[in-house]
């Protein structure tokens, strides 16, 4: 069934890839749709009634053998790859469903679904991987399957041009996590999951039990320096989440995710809230009896995550393409999920994957029917009013929203309030800025998510008098799964709460997590103190009435407030300005090279040297050449003389 389960998206690609246009597009919708719907159903009968005692592995085929290394084909079944299964294969489903009306005039719907199914298989190869190669080819799948859907519509120069910049970014970051499988490699002498953990454990021991000495035995030489057992394992954790920050746009490789939105709505929905974003958080989760042993990088990833969650949050407040706004709060949770695995909460951080993938999903695609409503206008500024004319999409979004902001009893207040709890407890030394970083970001959150609401559903139409007469709610088709994905936003949090950070999480997770019987952090999170616990409520509720008294009761506020802080509004609205510092430095850093090259290795070297350059000599010595190839029979008897004369004198003259 486990191979079912993954296979059933590479038949719909497969189909659909080399049959979409034979069988037309309606048929390329049905086949793709379905295969999705039924591998969810399997993936959620698997995680209720079917999951592991401890985590097995299913082989498939023997893929490559050399010397020590020796990689299968085989899926890891254990509880997070069910959790993980659910999640990408529930909303890619939906999603799948969801297109069949938003791709509606679309004239190249079967390559759309085919690479939709792509997509999803190759996040299933990434979550079920039984080592790290195979989890390279899911993470690289994703990648490529990425570049296709972002540039979709690759006649448009912004969707051709976001869709390099995802691969590029990307690609920096996969080379860390390359960098971190060779190392683990050369630590472990394998790739196999089991045994590297066992390896881990037989490490941790090792350095605990050796104190300092153990930690600081030389464990490489090179040149003239040595590395410690312990710095080792940092490097290769720090080249991990290198890797992570490029999947799962943390600071830094953050800046193609926005760029995203260039691609059709379910794409993004897809990417963010199932897919490419989470991969981060899996693989960081899945590696974390390695990360267990270095502290330092623990650090480091709560430092990066805690800061991407207030810095996204602070770019959202002013965005205003409806997609983007969403994009960014996107890269803000994510900030939070790392926050937590730096503190060692491996369990909120997949509690909130879990939540965050209802919400999103339901936010990405109640912001599709909105622009399916206003002819694919997406500028919030040209928006306004809509809550009467599309009642059903506004009050899924006001779901949506609820559970993303925390409010009591949604999904988002179950496991984002977790997160902060946790990184109260946290022992390490960002452990306390995690915390107050995230509390911040909750209300900045609760701001623009409100923000959105406002500008788009109330106060007066701002859209023209054509776009407003057109304004219609969605179909059935497109209805149907954000009904769904609301159900989800609304309860996933309540009904999974024990199994996540509850009592029952150490037999939940029954050895695919580093659990409580090695890690406190989730005994210590529920004594925090009543102010952390009421904390993130408040700044929900303070985001909430900010929100109001700026779009509701004086709409001019927002005017006068940029006016009045023109530095600060213009600073955020061109998001820190990342992208035009890594023009500077990397950009036009690269075009200048290129150009001295090209002007002194070819103009002046290659076209420069002599009247026409080295490339007209050349034509010259061959012009002098070929007339040696006359064709006359007795012009080469006579070289060939010369040729013999040659010879003799030569051995004459040197005495041979």
């Amino acid at each position: 069934m486990y191979a079912l389960i993954v296979l059933l998206p590479l038949a719909g690609f497969l189909i659909v890839g080399f049959l979409g246009n034979s069988i037309g597009a309606k048929a390329s919708e049905y086949v793709t749709s379905g295969l999705m719907i039924v591998a969810a159903v399997l993936s959620w009968i698997a995680f209720l009634f079917l999951a592991p005692e401890a985590p097995q592995s299913h082989a498939i085929l023997q893929w490559m053998q050399a010397g020590s290394l020796d990689v299968s084909w085989s899926l890891r079944i254990d509880r997070l790859t069910l959790v993980m299964l659910v999640v990408v294969n529930t909303v890619s489903a939906l999603v799948h469903v969801y297109s069949i009306g938003y791709m509606h005039h679309d004239p190249h719907r079967p390559r759309f679904f085919c690479y939709l199914s792509l997509f999803t298989f190759a996040m299933l190869m990434l979550v079920t991987s039984d080592n790290l190669v195979q989890m390279f080819f899911g993470w690289e799948g994703v990648g490529l399957a990425s570049y296709l859907l972002i540039g979709f519509w690759y006649k448009k120069p912004s969707a051709s041009a976001a869709a390099m910049k995802a691969f590029i970014v990307n690609r920096v970051g996969d080379f860390g996590f390359a960098l971190g499988i060779f190392g683990i490699f050369v630590l472990f002498g394998s790739v196999n999951f089991d045994t590297i953990f066992a390896g881990a454990a037989d490490l941790a021991t090792k350095l605990g039990e050796g104190g300092g000495e153990a930690a600081a035995a030389p464990m490489f030489h090179f040149a003239n320096y040595t590395l410690s057992t312990g710095g080792f394992v940092t490097a290769i954790c720090l080249l991990l989440f290198m890797g992570a920050m490029g999947k799962s746009a943390q600071l830094g490789l953050h800046t193609w995710l926005p760029d995203a939105m260039e691609g059709p709505t379910p794409v993004s929905a897809l990417i963010h809230a199932a897919t490419m974003v989470t991969a981060g958080v899996f693989m960081l989760a899945r590696m974390s009896p390695i990360f267990e042993l270095s502290h330092p990088a623990l650090t480091f990833v709560t430092f990066i995550g805690a800061t991407t969650a207030f810095f996204a949050a602070t770019i959202g407040l002013v965005q205003n393409d409806i997609k983007r706004v969403i994009a960014y709060s996107t890269c803000s949770q994510l900030g939070y999920m790392f926050a937590a695995l730096g503190v060692g909460a491996y369990g909120p951080a997949i509690f909130h994957l879990f939540t965050h993938a209802f919400f999103k999903a339901l936010l990405f695609l109640g912001a599709g029917s909105v622009i399916h409503a206003v002819s694919d206008q997406q500028d919030m500024r040209n928006m306004g009013g809509l809550r009467k004319h599309i009642p059903k999409t506004y009050w899924m979004m006001v779901i949506g929203t609820l559970a993303l902001t925390g409010f009591p009893f949604t999904a988002g207040y179950y496991s984002k309030d977790a997160i902060i709890e946790s990184t109260w407890a946290g022992d390490n030394a960002f452990a306390v800025y995690a915390c107050g970083l995230t509390i911040i970001a909750a209300a900045l959150t609760s701001f623009y998510s409100w923000r959105l609401i406002f500008m788009t559903f109330h106060g007066k139409p701002r859209a023209s008098h054509e776009v407003m007469h057109h304004i219609h709610e969605s179909p059935p088709v497109m209805l149907v799964p954000l009904y769904v994905l609301g159900a989800g936003a609304l309860l996933a949090g309540i009904l999974f709460e024990h199994f996540f950070i509850g009592e029952g999480y150490g037999e939940f997770w029954r050895a695919a997590l580093v659990t409580g019987a090695e890690n406190h952090v989730l005994h210590e999170m529920h004594e925090a103190p009543f102010l952390i616990k009421i904390a993130p409520f408040l700044a929900m509720a303070g985001g909430f009435i900010v929100a109001w008294i700026f779009y509701i009761r004086s709409q001019s506020l927002p005017a006068r407030t940029a006016a009045t802080n023109p530095g600060l509004y213009r600073f955020l609205l061109n998001k820190w300005y990342f992208d035009e510092l890594y023009d500077v430095v990397f950009v036009r850093s690269a075009k200048a090279l290129g150009r001295f090259f090209w002007k002194t290795g070819d103009q002046k070297v290659i076209d420069g040297l002599g009247p026409d350059g080295i490339s007209a000599r050349v034509l010259d010595v061959t012009d002098r050449v070929v007339r040696i190839q006359s064709g006359y029979l007795y012009h080469y008897a006579f070289a060939m003389l010369i040729g013999i004369a040659a010879l003799v004198t030569l051995m004459m003259v040197g005495g041979r």
